[in-house]
């Protein structure tokens, strides 16, 4: 297993370095991990596990909530802010009732979300002409470094 310190590190660099569409890229990808873990927890009984899980996706869902602008299109942005409402109420109801297949919607919906963001910033990239590397959203599990930032 990787160095907490060295993991932790890497996380740093790459949170300074990244670019706000890379941003809540990472948030996504730290919203689907959590929400994994925590789907796991209620699997297997472990619920200390679950409720870490489901605490730190719930503050990311809403981080992603509060951070939607409306500048430019603001019919756009309430229904992205609708669908991480509901996001957030069912993993509050689903942490609640320990409701594995109402976190598993959720854990589809973040998918979804995930995957229609990686195909945003392709076309984006594209319109501005550049050749930006591939996010984070091109490499296997086993490469990514683990979110989780410890004071």
């Amino acid at each position: 297993m990787a160095d907490p310190a060295t993991t932790n590190a890497y996380l740093r660099t790459r949170v300074m370095t990244a670019s706000p569409e890379e941003l809540r890229l990472l948030l996504l990808e730290g919203a689907l991990r959590f929400a994994n873990q925590a789907k796991a927890g209620l699997e297997s009984k472990d619920f200390e596990a679950a409720l870490a899980g489901f605490s730190q996706c719930r503050d990311i869902v809403l981080e992603l909530l509060t951070s939607v602008r409306p500048e430019h299109d603001p019919q756009l942005a309430e229904r992205v802010r609708s669908l991480y409402t509901f996001m957030y109420s069912e993993l509050v109801s689903a942490s609640f009732d320990k409701d594995i297949p109402k976190l598993a919607k959720v854990i589809e919906l973040l998918e979804y979300e995930r995957e229609t963001w990686v195909l945003l910033m392709d076309q984006v990239a594209k319109e501005r002409g550049v050749s930006e590397p591939k996010p984070a959203a091109d490499t296997t599990d086993a490469e990514r470094a683990p979110l989780s930032i410890q004071a």
